[in-house]
C-alpha cells in the first residue's frame, strides 16, 4: 500500500503551536487595528546557497501541506495560550475557528532552486498567513537541507545504493522527516521503521556488532544469522578481523552469501582487499556494503573502490555541515485595505547587511538552451515572457484551504532525478564553487 504523504497526522494533538510567539501577538494588534483582514501575499525563499553548493532541493512540501491542514487550536491549545495570557480573549476567539483559507503556490517537491526562488508563495488573509511563518520555514529549512546533501551523496554514488541509516543520531522525529527527505534527494532505502511505516520508503537492516559479541565466536554468530535471515543476508565481517572474518563468512552462508559490510578501517583498500578474497572463495555475487561516517566526499574516493552500496547516517541526517538552507518568510505584496477588491502593494524591507528583500508578487521559470540544459533562473513580477510562458516553476498546492497537489514519494523522487540531470554538468562537482544557475530579475523593485 503506497502511504507516502496521505496526511497522516504528526503526534501531537495540532500543528498550530509549531509557531513563535510574536506571530500570535502579531494577530493580536492586527486584528485590533482593523488590518487583520488585508490580503496579503507571503513568499519563502533563500538569498544565498550555503557555502559550496551549487543548487538547492526543495522538500518537505508534503509535509508542509500536512502541517497546513492540521493547524487547528484545539480546546488544549487555546487553554495554554489563555493560562499564559499570550493573547486576549478577542484573539482566542478568532483562533478557535482557524482554518487556512487562502491558496498556496510553490516549487513542485523535487525541484531545484536558487538564490531568490520564490520556492513558496502563501496568499491570503495577513493574519492566517503570518501564523504560519514558522511551521513552514522549520519543515522547509530541515527537509531541503537534508535532501541538498543526500543529492550530492547521490550524485557522487552514481548507480550505487545509498541507506540512510542516521536515526540514532538526531531527533527521533526528526530522524522520520530526514529519511523522507534523503529518499527525496536519491538514497534508496532506510533503516527507520518509522520512516518505512509513515512515508512507505523501503526499509533494510541485518545485525550490528552487538550480535557478534552477544556470541561465543563470530562463527557461531554468523550462523545464527543465516539461519534465521537465510544466505542472502548481510554479514558484518569487521568486529574482530576482516580476513578472518570473510573467510568465516563465505564458509558459513557459502558463495550465495548475499553481502559483507565493513564500518571501520581504510575503506578503499579494505574493500579492494574484501573484494579479492570474496572472489577467490567463489563469491564472486556478494556484494560489498561499506558505512562509517561517510559524506559526498568519502563516497566520492570510493568511485574506484569495489563498493556496492553505501550506509550514511550521521552526515546525511545533518545536511553533510549545513544543517539549514536559511530560507525566509517575507510578506512581500499586501493589499491597501480589508477591500477583497483592493489592489495589491509591493512592499519590501530595506535593510543593509545582506538581508535585501524584493517586493512584489512574483513568477520563477527556468530558461533553457538548446539541448534543454537549464541556463538561468529566471524571476520577476507582472506579465510572463512569452518566450517562458512555458517554463514557469510555480504550481498550484493549496486552493480556498483545500489540498490540490498531494501527490506519492515517488513521484517528488523521480522529479528530482530529472531536474538534476537538467543541470549543467558542473553542478554534480563536489568542489567549492557558485550557484550552477545565474538569477535574472525582470520587473523587480528592490527593498534595498
Amino acid at each position: 500500500m503506497d502511504v507516502a504523504d496521505l496526511g497522516l497526522p504528526v503526534d501531537v494533538p495540532s500543528t498550530a503551536l509549531f509557531t513563535d510567539h510574536y506571530e500570535l501577538t502579531m494577530l493580536q494588534a492586527a486584528l485590533k487595528a482593523g488590518t487583520a483582514d488585508r490580503r496579503s501575499v507571503f513568499e519563502v525563499f533563500t538569498r544565498r546557497l550555503p557555502e559550496g553548493r551549487r543548487y538547492g532541493v526543495v522538500a518537505g512540501t508534503g509535509r508542509v501541506l500536512d502541517a497546513v491542514e492540521n493547524f487547528r487550536f484545539d480546546a488544549d491549545v487555546l487553554g495554554f495560550l489563555r493560562e499564559r495570557n499570550v493573547v486576549n480573549e478577542e484573539t482566542l476567539e478568532w483562533l478557535a475557528a482557524y482554518r487556512f483559507s487562502g491558496d498556496v503556490w510553490g516549487y513542485p517537491e523535487g525541484e531545484v532552486y536558487f538564490p531568490g526562488s520564490p520556492i513558496m508563495r502563501v496568499e491570503g488573509s495577513f493574519a492566517e498567513c503570518v501564523l504560519l511563518e514558522t511551521v513552514i520555514l522549520s519543515i522547509l529549512n530541515h527537509d531541503s537541507a537534508i535532501a541538498a546533501a543526500a543529492s550530492r551523496m547521490a550524485s557522487a554514488a552514481g548507480d550505487r545504493p545509498l541507506i540512510e541509516m542516521g536515526a540514532r543520531r538526531t531527533h527521533e522525529l526528526a530522524a522520520v522527516a530526514a529519511s523522507r527527505a534523503a529518499y527525496v534527494g536519491g538514497f534508496a532505502t532506510t533503516s527507520d521503521l518509522a520512516a518505512g511505516f509513515r512515508y512507505g520508503i523501503p526499509t533494510v537492516g541485518t545485525s550490528a556488532h552487538a550480535f557478534t559479541l552477544l556470541h561465543d565466536n563470530e562463527r557461531d554468530a554468523f550462523q545464527a544469522q543465516v539461519d534465521s535471515l537465510g544466505r542472502n543476508t548481510t554479514l558484518l565481517v569487521d568486529t574482530y578481523d576482516v580476513t578472518e572474518a570473510v573467510r568465516t563468512a563465505v564458509e558459513v552462508a557459502g558463495p550465495e552469501l548475499g553481502a559483507v559490510r565493513i564500518d571501520s578501517g581504510d575503506l578503499l583498500l579494505v574493500a579492494h582487499r574484501v573484494r579479492q578474497q570474496l572472489d577467490e572463495l567463489g563469491a564472486v555475487n556478494t556484494k560489498i556494503v561499506v558505512t562509517s561516517d561517510l559524506d559526498e566526499y568519502a563516497i566520492a574516493s570510493l568511485a574506484a573502490a569495489p563498493v556496492d552500496a553505501y550506509g550514511v547516517g550521521t552526515q546525511l541526517v545533518t545536511g553533510s555541515g549545513h544543517p539549514t538552507c536559511s530560507m525566509v518568510y517575507k510578506l512581500v505584496a499586501r493589499a491597501e485595505s480589508a477591500d477583497p477588491k483592493a489592489p495589491l502593494v509591493p512592499v519590501a524591507k530595506k535593510s543593509s547587511g545582506g538581508k535585501t528583500s524584493i517586493g512584489g508578487r512574483k513568477w520563477a521559470a527556468r530558461r533553457v538552451d538548446g539541448d534543454g540544459v537549464a541556463e538561468a533562473e529566471v524571476i520577476g513580477t507582472g506579465a510572463v515572457p512569452a518566450e517562458l510562458a512555458d517554463r514557469q516553476l510555480l504550481v498550484e498546492l493549496v486552493k480556498g484551504g483545500e489540498v490540490v497537489a498531494r501527490e506519492p514519494l515517488d513521484v517528488v523522487r523521480d522529479r528530482h532525478a530529472v531536474a538534476r540531470g537538467n543541470l549543467p554538468l558542473s553542478a554534480t562537482q563536489l568542489s567549492r564553487g557558485e550557484a550552477v544557475l545565474p538569477t535574472e530579475y525582470v520587473h523587480l523593485r528592490s527593498g534595498s
